[in-house]
């Protein structure tokens, strides 16, 4: 690889495309593959987002990403939705270094790794999401989780939020496991003496017609668990998805799915025979803003 000064982040993934079947190879080909993909008007873009991405600073990222137009699908955990919702309501995440855990827990603080939060976030966050909940059941008793989240986003007022731009943008998040979070908490107390009840099954009749729709599917997915699971197995009476990327820490040793290698997927028909597939293993929040602004420079000077 080739390194001089004043690279473009382009020229940079280019030089690492020269690196075979190692990391920077593979950093090179999903990046082409993501800008391949979203310049195709007939691939549909499931994005598919784990683990604390938005308090590691990919929330603006991916809201750009879904204004853009870059974003068709987008399936999450209840963490993001729960963190994205808290800076829309003025709190944020703040960056330290601390040694004693359960100090910070009588300080009021919690910890993702060198990130915190604060209680009082927490209590404004608690506010907010019960004066929001409240409207929305006093006009639906019953929705479904991606119609909840829809309204949520309609309820917010930041530019800058993904559950906002996603609704504005008309782009469907589904959140299957939405209750393992503090916003599920949350809307298990609201329950108890509200109306109101959340249709998970009813979000596959909607996300099966999108999976028919679209002539055809590529996932990008960055971690695993539920939201990995969701987006590929949505396309499984289609015969699979036609591409995806994959930005995954984890190791498919021990036959989890979260590190299973995108090839297995093929073996359970979420993956097409002939689909284009790549991992690129290491931090997503490393890796992903490297391949966006890669792909977005491919796409830019090949317009």
């Amino acid at each position: 690889m080739d390194i001089k000064d004043n690279m473009s982040v382009l020229e940079l993934v280019e030089q690492m495309g020269k690196s075979g079947v190692l990391g920077a190879g593979r950093m090179y080909r999903a990046t082409k593959l993501l800008a391949d993909v979203i310049q195709d008007e007939d691939t549909a873009v499931f994005l598919s987002i784990a683990g604390p991405l938005v308090p590691g600073g990919l929330r603006k990222i991916v809201r750009d990403m879904i204004n853009d137009g870059l974003v068709d699908v987008m399936f999450t955990s209840g963490a993001n939705l729960t963190h994205d919702l808290l800076m829309a309501f003025g709190g944020d995440h703040y960056r330290g270094i601390h040694d004693n855990d359960e100090k910070l827990c009588e300080q009021g603080m919690g910890r993702i790794a060198d990130l915190y939060t604060k209680s009082e976030d927490f209590e404004v966050f608690e506010k907010e999401i019960t004066e929001i909940l409240s409207k929305i059941s006093q006009k639906e008793k019953n929705l479904t989780i991606r119609e909840f989240i829809t309204a949520l986003g309609n309820s917010v007022d930041d530019e800058s939020s993904i559950l906002y731009t996603a609704a504005k943008k008309g782009v469907p998040i589904y959140a299957p496991g939405m209750i393992d979070s503090m916003l599920g908490l949350q809307l298990f107390m609201f329950t108890q003496d509200h109306e109101f009840c959340l249709d998970a099954s009813g979000d596959m009749h909607e996300l099966s017609d999108k999976v028919f729709e679209s002539k055809k599917v590529a996932t990008v997915i960055l971690g695993g668990g539920l939201p990995k699971h969701y987006a590929l197995a949505s396309n499984l009476l289609k015969g699979g998805v036609d591409a995806a990327i994959q930005v995954t820490m984890d190791r498919g040793e021990t036959g989890s799915l979260s590190g299973a290698p995108l090839e297995e997927a093929k073996s359970w028909a979420k993956a097409k025979a002939g689909s284009k597939l790549v991992t690129v293993v290491g931090d997503a929040t490393i890796i992903f803003p490297i391949m966006v602004a890669g792909a977005r420079e491919m796409i830019s000077k090949s317009d």
